[in-house]
């Protein structure tokens, strides 16, 4: 029987010698203490001989998307990414859509099907499509070398690089990519610690602080929450996500997501169309400007309206934008300014 195939390895950033060999790991919170050949928690970066290395120079896929299905609806609106997915992740969500991606070294039946990264051939593909490049399906937080090395060449360009991430990071990693990202969606998961650590394994805390991070260094930010069941799906839950995030910046575009049943929870229950309609009234109520849903809700839950005069600014599909009106990012109505990435 052949041998499975396994994404390559090569030297990562962020790793501190610890003594005797040891390694420590200061790209997420876990900051993972690893002997030689141990793997860390999301098993794709690794200690070989003292030197920290990285499995996510890789990606299992490399095709084009609308923008708006990352989802990021105030960047750009119209445009194209060519969308990138290198292994791993550092969440164990049960419900997890990709979890052939995210959870490579964990799951036995979860084999490799990608390969090395060409980050000039697929610059090239990006330039030729007309293209922006996007990190997304798995955590692109475990590829900030593949990241930093995409934005230096996409840089002469003029293409950008967007993250889809679950900003499970350290702010010394924040630091270091932010400067190469142009946008990034975080997914903040839950409203709570306990639900978040039942839901991902993980802490809450930095993701929050990394949404603030990334925005304070200039990167665009969009927020997702999936209402998965049991954790973000009642109002109590969501009304107090959506106070957070107006608390950061009420004009902050938020996703709610309709869970998908999937993974360990295939037998849980779709979000019924009625809870999303529920979540986006609480989440205005509590000041947020800007919720999206991308299907369940038809054409109105994907639109953007001037946050004043209620004109329609922004229409969309399920796939691509079918009107933008928004000019030199306001109203041309009343001249509201409408925070986002508006431009070429």
């Amino acid at each position: 029987m052949s041998a499975r195939p396994a994404p390559s390895w090569r030297p990562a950033l962020l790793g501190v010698p610890a003594g005797d060999g040891t390694v420590r790991c200061e790209l997420c919170p876990f900051r993972c203490r690893l002997p030689e050949g141990a793997l860390g928690s999301c098993r794709v970066r690794r200690n070989r001989r003292g030197t920290l290395e990285t499995a996510s120079f890789s990606t299992a896929v490399a095709h084009l998307d609308a923008i708006e299905r990352k989802p990021f609806y105030h960047v750009r609106p119209g445009s194209r990414v060519l969308t990138l997915a290198p292994p791993g992740c550092t969440f164990r969500c049960d419900y997890c859509v990709n979890h052939r991606l995210s959870q490579y070294g964990r799951e036995d039946d979860v084999p490799w099907t990608g390969e090395t990264a060409d980050p000039a051939a697929l610059v090239a593909r990006a330039a030729a499509e007309g293209a922006d490049l996007a990190l997304s399906y798995s955590e692109p937080g475990l590829a900030p070398e593949l990241t930093l090395e995409l934005a230096e060449l996409a840089r002469a360009e003029r293409i950008r690089v967007l993250w889809k991430s679950n900003g499970f990071l350290t702010p010394r990693a924040v630091d270091l990519v932010a400067p190469a990202l142009d946008a990034v969606n975080i997914d903040v998961k839950a409203a709570d610690e306990a639900a978040h650590r039942r839901l991902t394994g993980a802490s809450l805390r930095p993701v929050l602080d990394a949404v603030e991070r990334f925005r304070a260094a200039g990167v665009w930010v969009e927020v997702s929450t999936p209402l998965v069941p049991g954790c973000a799906d009642s109002p109590e839950r969501l009304g107090a996500i959506a106070r957070g995030l107006a608390a950061v910046d009420p004009a902050m575009p938020w996703h709610l997501l309709r869970f998908t049943p999937d993974f360990r929870m295939a037998r849980a229950l779709p979000t019924p169309p009625e809870q999303l309609r529920r979540a986006v009234d609480a989440a205005r109520e509590r000041g947020l400007r800007f919720v999206y849903v991308e299907r369940a809700l038809g054409e109105a839950g994907r639109s953007t309206a001037c946050p004043d005069c209620g004109t329609v600014l922004v229409r969309r599909g399920v796939w691509r934008t079918l009107e933008h009106r928004i000019a030199d990012g306001a109203c041309p109505g009343c001249g509201a300014v409408v925070p986002g990435r508006w431009r070429e």
